[in-house]
Parts: structure tokens; C-alpha cells; sequence
């Protein structure tokens, strides 16, 4: 996939695993009559999941260096 490499794919998860932490610790707060909410966990954790899968598709593409194995038969009738 171009435009996004294995490098970036890892500090977005990376960021996103942060955030999940720091909404863990205190997702929101109330002070006199005002509530904040800092974000819904389960968004945050469907980006964990989408990095995560980008991640691993980054790493195997890397592995092969970046081509597809595919190969081709011709059936023959002799």
C-alpha cells in the first residue's frame, strides 16, 4: 500500500495504545454542574484493532519484500 509505511503504521498504534491507557485511567470527570468525556473506549479500540491488522500487513509485505507471491498454472490435455 502506498503512502503509509511500517514505520508510521507502529507510532499510530503506539499512540492509539496510549490514548487507551490514559482513557482507562480517567475516561471522565465531573467538576460542579460540568462532566467532560474524554472519548469513547470503543472507538479507541476499533483504531488499536485497525493499526494492529495494518501493522502485521506492513511486516508480512516486508517480509517478502514487498511482492506478491502468486504463481500460475496452464492445464494442459495431452
Amino acid at each position: 500500500m502506498a503512502g503509509i509505511t511500517l514505520k508510521e503504521a507502529q507510532k499510530h498504534l503506539k499512540m492509539w495504545l496510549k490514548a487507551e491507557t490514559e482513557i482507562a485511567t480517567s475516561q471522565s470527570y465531573t467538576i460542579g454542574s460540568r462532566s467532560l468525556t474524554r472519548a469513547n473506549l470503543k472507538e479507541v479500540r476499533d483504531q488499536i484493532k485497525y493499526w494492529e491488522n495494518k501493522v502485521n500487513e506492513l511486516e508480512k509485505e516486508a517480509a517478502n519484500k514487498g511482492r506478491n507471491r502468486i504463481y500460475r498454472a496452464v492445464p494442459r490435455d495431452l
